[in-house]
């Protein structure tokens, strides 16, 4: 209820406890305890109505994990107010000591920072009790993508390892920018020879169409003037790897969604009858059936749904960060298993993670 009260007075501000109780449908005693329970937070006029104290920093903790994974760093920004929604002019990670961050949530983390840039806010990432981690950050080629405006604590890294040492370790695909209007077509090859020399050559063909399809996943739904990136990362504790994509445009469901009345009629029943919100509805159709695309053209919207089928037959899971929610897509025997998650903190765009587990026995072919 804390994070209720915080956004509706963000929008309508100077309220009494009264009537922030009814326009929220909640108890007055309630909503007026959290009130006077977080000062630090509410400030209370003569007339008796309350109003958020701005504040000038928003500081986030990444951290308290030996690993951060994906589902840590969303947590860590639902524990705050949204960087992107904030009244703050400045956002602040802090990295925890010893942290590790997984390749899926440094991706988020990367393309959060650069969305705020380009909102107006000026941003650090403090790695000052982490240093191992910002030497993997610049060995990956964090740095290469984050904005130059962004402060780096207690320094960035001059040059960069990235470019340095490009190529020279299987196990890593450096972040590559994928340009929306001219990509470049070697990234899925890179990607795929990468993931070969770890997995093994059995799964060459089945690799390169799964990251070819993603990677064209940002041409058709980006719809943004401003560069993606994709990378990989092997690690042999766990035996598995994370291949991400990312990008900072409308995303798969803002691309879909403006087309899908006038041009998939039989689709948008099918979503309006289902349970699930609709732009999770839209998304696991997207995964489960296919055939949907911004492009009227034959043939169009396959992509998806063929790396899914590829991905259950190893096994495999696939994570789609959209704007405001999550869509996990775990496969297994039983065939195509869906999760999400809601009311995640924005981040705009798309955001995917394809996550194989090299240890787990494969389906005959």
């Amino acid at each position: 209820m804390l994070k209720k009260i915080q956004e509706h007075l963000r929008k309508h501000p100077g309220l009494k406890a009264r009537s922030i109780a009814s326009q929220l449908n909640e108890e007055r005693q309630q909503v007026s305890k959290i009130l006077h329970d977080h000062k630090q937070i509410f400030i209370q006029d003569g007339e008796f109505q309350w109003s958020l104290i701005l504040q000038e920093e928003l500081r986030i903790e990444l951290g308290d994990h030996r690993w951060l994974t994906a589902d840590d760093f969303e947590k860590a920004l639902l524990a705050k107010e949204s960087p992107l929604d904030s009244a703050c002019s400045k956002v602040t990670f802090v990295v925890a000591k010893d942290c590790r961050i997984l390749l899926e949530a440094l991706a988020r983390l990367l393309a959060l920072c650069n969305q705020l840039v380009a909102a107006g806010k000026n941003v650090s990432v403090d790695f000052s009790d982490c240093k191992q981690t910002l030497n993997y950050l610049d060995r990956i080629g964090f740095f290469d993508h984050l904005s130059d405006t962004i402060e780096v604590l207690p320094k960035r890294p001059i040059g960069s390892k990235a470019t340095v040492y490009e190529g020279n370790n299987d196990g890593v695909v450096e972040l590559r920018a994928i340009d929306p209007l001219a990509p470049n077509q070697e990234i899925p090859t890179l990607l795929q020879n990468s993931f070969v020399s770890c997995a093994g050559d059995q799964y060459s063909a089945a690799a390169f169409t799964v990251l070819s399809e993603l990677f064209g996943n940002v041409q058709e739904h980006s719809a943004s003037t401003t560069a993606g990136f994709a990378g990989l990362q092997f690690y042999k504790r766990g035996n598995h790897i994370q291949t991400v994509i990312s990008d900072s445009g409308l995303g798969i469901v803002g691309t879909l969604t403006p087309v899908l009345k006038d041009r998939y009629e039989h689709i948008t029943r099918k979503i309006s009858a289902s349970t699930l919100k609709p732009e999770v509805a839209l998304l696991q159709e997207v995964f489960s059936g296919g055939g949907i695309s911004q492009v009227n053209e034959s043939g169009r919207g396959l992509g998806l749904w063929r790396t899914s089928g590829l991905a259950q037959k190893y096994k495999a899971r696939i994570s789609v960060r959209q704007e405001h929610f999550e869509l996990k897509v775990n496969h297994s025997p039983k065939g195509i298993q869906f999760s999400h998650t809601l009311d995640l903190v924005r981040i705009a765009g798309t955001h995917i993670c394809f996550d194989f587990l090299l240890d787990q026995p494969t389906q005959s072919r």
